[in-house]
């Protein structure tokens, strides 16, 4: 009995110790983890303060920073005034030749694209069945005449025989009705003869009127008929040559006062993107009504085109020269800004600060707006880096009227080193 209790005693101070020892090694990696979380987030907190501190010295510098920007200098010049509208070439005159008796195209006189003046030949067809019309007229004309002659004779010889009393006034007067007869018979023969004759006109097609011939419709050798749609070629007269175009209605009024005030309007025509100049003409006529779906009138120019640039058809842009403003301040369109107070634009100082410039705009042209008040001339304005600036703000002009300002301090320096000195 003493026996089995020395044995069991010892196996339970092993489980006592075995169970010690794992409580404490849990205990000291939970501790672990812990300490290793809390360390860590130290280092977090750490570094972000630091990042911030160090981003916060960033803003700061930036703040001292000058903005790089462009400039332009303010000008001060005669401001032109334009009226834009939109038009279509017209031509002055076109014409569709058409021939005027039917017959086999013989001949083709004129070569496509080609300038002819009034009167040109341009076709040929068959005469010859109109030479023989006019023959038979002919042949009609003569033996009619022939008749009245001996009618007119008999007539006065009838007339001394009743002067005589020797023929019966009835026959007489038979006799005349005989010869006005004949005097019509041979009228209608003269107008055979006539519309022969102008058949065998018809025969040949000229211009009607100067201009430049387009392609030909029909081909030699075919037969032709005066009642063709499409005709044989169409003459178009290109010099001069008009341009109706069409004008917004509130610009309306000061169109005319300026035409009561001058003999004549200038008008450019561009082509379509606007960029390329075509030609210059004169306003010619204003429409008597505007058109109440697009609240527009309708205008026309008209133009030399001696070099033939424009043609019938052709789109183009209208710039009108309505009047010219003197001595006025302009600049670039991109150095106007806009806020809830109104317009305004950057103007850089000597000491290179930015100061806001509140200012009236007048008429746009192109890319350059006049400015009617607070802006004089060879001032600088900011066109690019604009959203950088704040009034008093430092900058650093990198360009200056379109060109580097490094690139004009070197043309500078290379100018005055030309320069002989002086002793």
């Amino acid at each position: 009995m003493n026996k089995n209790n020395h044995t069991e005693l010892p196996k339970s101070a092993f489980k006592f110790r075995y169970v010690a020892l794992s409580s404490l090694l849990l205990i000291l990696i939970v501790s672990g983890i812990g300490f290793y979380f809390q360390h860590s987030s130290e280092n977090s907190t750490d570094t972000e303060q630091h990042k911030s501190k160090g981003s916060g010295k960033h803003r700061h510098d930036d703040d001292d920073k000058p903005a790089v920007v462009s400039v332009e200098t303010t000008t001060k010049a005669d401001f032109p005034i334009y009226l834009n509208g939109l038009g279509t070439v017209a031509a002055l005159k076109s014409v569709t030749v058409r021939p005027r008796v039917d017959g086999e195209l013989m001949r083709l006189a004129f070569n496509e694209g080609q300038t002819v003046k009034e009167g040109d030949l341009l076709a040929e067809i068959d005469p010859r069945p109109f030479q023989i019309q006019l023959q038979q007229a002919e042949g009609q004309l003569l033996r009619d005449e022939a008749l009245l002659k001996n009618a007119e004779i008999d007539y006065e010889r009838y007339k001394t025989l009743l002067a005589q009393d020797s023929i019966a006034a009835q026959q007489t007067a038979t006799q005349a009705s005989q010869v006005k007869q004949y005097k019509g018979i041979v009228e209608m023969d003269k107008a055979q003869v006539n519309n022969a004759k102008l058949q065998l006109t018809y025969a040949h097609l000229t211009a009607p009127i100067s201009g430049r011939v387009g392609l030909r419709q029909i081909d030699q050798g075919n037969i032709v008929h005066a009642n063709d749609i499409n005709g044989l070629v169409v003459i178009t007269q290109l010099q001069p040559i008009n341009v109706v175009f069409t004008l917004p209605e509130d610009n309306i009024q000061a169109l005319i006062q300026r035409k009561k005030n001058t003999a004549s309007i200038n008008i450019t025509a561009y082509d379509r993107a606007g960029k390329t100049k075509l030609a210059e003409g004169k306003l010619l006529a204003i429409d008597n009504q505007i058109d109440p779906t697009t609240g527009t009138l309708k205008l026309k120019a008209q133009f030399d085109n001696n070099d033939g640039v424009l043609f019938a058809n052709q789109f183009v842009n209208i710039k009108m020269h309505l009047d010219t403003l003197k001595d006025v301040t302009k600049v670039s369109s991109a150095a106007i800004q806009n806020d809830t107070q109104g317009t305004f634009v950057y103007v850089v100082t000597p000491e290179k600060t930015v100061q806001v410039r509140r200012v009236t705009l007048g008429v746009t042209e192109s890319d350059k707006v006049a400015i009617t008040n607070n802006l004089a001339p060879n001032e600088l304005v900011v066109l690019e880096g604009i959203d950088q600036l704040h009034e008093g703000g430092q900058v650093d002009i990198a360009k200056k009227d379109g060109q580097s300002v490094a690139e004009v301090s070197n043309k500078k320096e290379k100018s005055d080193k030309k320069l002989p000195k002086h002793e």
